[in-house]
């Protein structure tokens, strides 16, 4: 056992050392000491940084909480994914077309993503899930917004003014450090207000479609929220246009039965610059795109043969990789082009036209790519072989040279149709075929009054009398 001497030396140095702090104890000095010298509490580790009153949150921080919808917005409307709502106020300017008194609700949202998307959303949402656009200008505002109707809901889409807009969102549209501000709002019919259910899904007509919008625009590729284009809807029930006695006589009990049977979309007008719906002017004269002729062929063919499955053409499905580099996904009539595509019905790299790698859906319909669609619906096989001086022999057109070589096949075996062949019932007697020629919406409804070949087939006209 090893023993520590402490000298008399130690000893006193210890002593004057204790003394003072012992004197200290009581003092404000000691408790400090004291403190200092004690081992750090876990508890009080925790330190809160409160933001500068006057640091401005960015969209995306801000919490959703911030403000809440009406207990009564209704479900129908379509919500876009990539947004904040800012607040909910009344509206102060009445949607257009109702009372003055009409009890409109407004929503303000901001969004990190561009007014050019924003609206894509919204425009592509309206056409498919069967809202009637009633006002569909380029930049939508709060005097003249995007505006919809669905049974007696409407709703007006609107871009908000930096003056219009809550203090943390005050910026102009699209600015990257603000994001996008815009503004949903919604009222409900007066005669319905009380009584109103929610809207439901339009049925689908015979063979399980029903009417797609004849709009689109090229601000609709890439916009995000879009539903199944499988779902889309192609036909509804009888059409009624106020217009009809404009079709020229030869091509108007086409039309007619055509739009009996609600294959027919109503045309596209101009007001005031800026392209909206008409729910009543099929404008039988108008030249007819070639997204249109697309909607229709499909939509017209699996009206005629809806209790024959295998004579159907498949609609897209959104997983379906694009075809052409100008109809994504995202695009109102992509179900019913790609699918003619995936069918092989129109040329594609798919078909092995590597170098066909858009499909201008807003150009205008050419004579012989109207051929060059139909024929194979009508035939149901390949199409033959066919030379300059085949098409002359038979048909006698003076410009069968000017024709596509891959148009041509398809003129040639329209001629075996006999009378019930596509040229003869819409262009009448000619020698000149004018292959570049525009169609009219008219002599395109005419193409699609029958499907078949040589006496197997069916019309519209069967078909009306069958509905009867």
């Amino acid at each position: 056992m090893v023993s520590i001497h402490r000298s008399p030396i130690s000893l006193c140095l210890l002593t004057c050392l204790l003394l003072p702090l012992a004197g200290c104890a009581n003092s404000s000095w000691g408790e400090g000491l004291q403190k200092s010298l004690q081992a750090d509490d876990p508890n009080k580790l925790k330190t809160t940084v409160l933001p500068s009153p006057t640091t401005t949150a960015a969209p995306d921080q801000i919490s959703p909480q911030t403000a809440q919808l009406p207990g009564d917005f209704p479900d129908a409307i379509p919500r876009y994914p990539n947004a904040v709502l800012q607040e909910v106020v009344p509206s102060t300017t009445p949607l257009p077309g109702t009372p003055a008194n009409s009890q409109d609700v407004a929503t303000r949202w901001v969004s990190q993503d561009s007014s050019d998307r924003i609206l894509s959303f919204y425009r592509q949402q309206f056409q498919t899930e069967g809202w009637q656009i009633l006002e569909n200008p380029d930049t939508p505002t709060r005097s003249t917004p995007l505006t919809a109707q669905q049974g007696d809901l409407r709703v007006a889409i609107a871009l908000q003014s930096a003056a219009d807009s809550p203090a943390s969102t005050a910026a102009q549209p699209g600015s990257a450090e603000q994001g996008t501000p815009f503004e949903i709002r919604y009222t409900r019919s007066n005669q319905n207000r009380q009584t109103a259910a929610p809207s439901a899904s339009p049925s689908p007509a015979k063979g399980g479609l029903t009417q797609i919008s004849p709009f689109s625009s090229s601000t609709v590729i890439g916009a995000s929220g879009t539903t199944d284009p499988s779902q889309n809807q192609l036909a509804s029930g009888p059409t009624t246009f106020s217009d009809l006695d404009k079709t020229p006589k030869e091509l108007r009990q086409y039309v007619q039965d055509l739009a009996r049977l609600g294959v027919l979309t109503p045309a596209p007008v101009k007001a005031k610059g800026k392209q909206t719906q008409s729910s009543s002017l099929f404008a039988p004269n108008k030249i007819i795109t070639r997204r249109e002729y697309a909607r229709w062929l499909v939509s017209a063919n699996n009206l005629l043969y809806a209790d024959k499955p295998t004579r159907q053409v498949r609609l897209a499905v959104e997983s379906s990789q694009p075809v052409f580099r100008d109809v994504a996904r995202s695009d109102p009539d992509f179900a019913a082009i790609q699918g003619l595509a995936e069918a092989g019905v129109i040329p594609s790299p798919l078909s092995g036209d590597i170098t066909t790698v858009k499909f201008r859906p807003n150009a205008p319909l050419r004579r012989e790519d109207l051929l060059l669609w139909k024929v194979p619906m009508d035939t149901r096989q390949s199409l033959p072989t066919a030379t300059i001086e085949g098409v002359k022999q038979t048909w006698g057109f003076q410009d069968v040279a000017k024709i596509d070589p891959k148009a041509l096949r398809a003129v040639l075996q329209d001629y075996q149709n006999g009378d019930l062949s596509n040229i003869r019932r819409a262009f009448g007697y000619t020698i000149l075929f004018q292959p570049k020629k525009p169609v009219t919406r008219a002599e395109a409804a005419a193409t699609l009054w029958y499907f078949g070949f040589q006496g197997e087939g069916q019309s519209a006209q069967e078909e009306g009398k069958g509905e009867g």
